[in-house]
């Protein structure tokens, strides 16, 4: 797949200053990405729990929830898109406390657009090299293109949904989901866990019985190998 075919990276900027906010959606924007704006940490809690993201450029002052504090609840919650802190504590100390709570890089503003977009680059880059295929059973699930390439041979298309529940799945394969976590991450705008539901059986229905496990009283987790 060619960079042309991919679909545009999706980048969750959480940011309180009203007028650099906007600016860094303009910027994104500008530069081909899908972003969204959270105005404080409760909002860049909801949001990163909601939506699937290829990336995140975090402030560390934020109101609500403090925003290393704010990464250590993502990555707790199993938030594994890389982390850009983007804040005005420069000191050797604060670059390392942000690197130390999760985050894959730290640029002190005032930055330069130049480098903050260069940096983003190669935060997807290296997450792309590395995280487009992950292990489901005895296939391999191509994030990007959405399919399960079984050991003979044989590919099976998901689709956007079912692809993004196969992912959730996928990136915790020792956690197990209730339904309700499975309805607000991967089905956000959803009124019944039904609807989770119907999507298991879907990726069952493709993939096999044994693809999505049910852990009695608690819900779901990816299939045992």
């Amino acid at each position: 797949m060619t960079d042309a075919d991919r679909p545009a990276a999706k980048v969750l900027v959480v940011e309180d200053d009203r007028e650099l906010g906007p600016l860094l959606l303009r910027l994104f924007r500008g530069a081909g990405y899908e972003p969204d704006l959270a105005p404080d940490g409760q909002a860049g809690l909801h949001l990163a729990l909601t939506r699937r993201y290829d990336a995140m450029i975090l402030d560390r002052g934020l109101p609500a929830i403090e925003g290393l504090d704010l990464l250590g609840r993502l990555r707790r919650s199993g938030f594994t898109a890389p982390v850009l802190v983007l804040t005005a504590l420069g000191t050797v100390t604060d670059r390392v406390t942000g690197l130390d709570s999760g985050a894959e890089d730290y640029l002190v503003k005032p930055f330069e657009v130049d480098e903050l977009l260069a940096r983003v680059r190669a935060l997807l880059r290296r997450r792309s090299d590395a995280g487009e295929r992950l292990a489901v059973g005895a296939g391999t699930f191509d994030l990007i293109a959405r399919t399960v390439s079984g050991p003979d041979g044989s590919v099976v298309a998901l689709s956007g949904r079912e692809s993004d529940l196969l992912r959730l799945l996928a990136m915790n394969p020792a956690r197990a989901f209730t339904r309700e976590e499975l309805l607000g991450q991967v089905f956000p705008e959803g009124s019944s866990v039904a609807l989770v539901d119907t999507y298991v059986h879907y990726l069952r229905r493709k993939l096999g019985a044994a693809a999505v496990s049910t852990v009695r009283g608690v819900g779901y987790r990816l299939g045992r190998r």
